[in-house]
């Protein structure tokens, strides 16, 4: 599969909106369907940026790729300073 082409699997450059500012971001995003809650949530890792050194877990957030966009949430920031997001609908890729 490739890595830009529209699937179950993202992975490269996403635009994130965060508290009204864009930073350009690394991502790696999976999708799953819950049969228990009927949706279909997506969810990855960022990579390292200091632009987002400021931001907190629990962030809501926007990501933008070249297939769409939609409303995650920013969570668990690993020791290497890399963000966990998720999100449930529609996933941005």
């Amino acid at each position: 599969m490739n890595a830009h082409e529209p699937g179950a699997e993202y992975a490269g450059t996403a635009v994130l909106g965060v508290d009204g500012t864009e930073v350009e971001v690394e991502v790696d995003l999976r999708t799953t369907f819950q049969p228990i809650d009927g949706q279909l949530h997506w969810y990855g890792r960022l990579a390292r940026s200091a632009a987002l050194r400021s931001t907190r877990a629990g962030t809501t957030v926007v990501l933008r790729t070249e297939h769409g966009s939609a409303e995650g949430r920013l969570s668990d920031l690993d020791p290497w300073g890399r963000f966990r997001i998720a999100g449930t609908g529609r996933p941005p890729f």
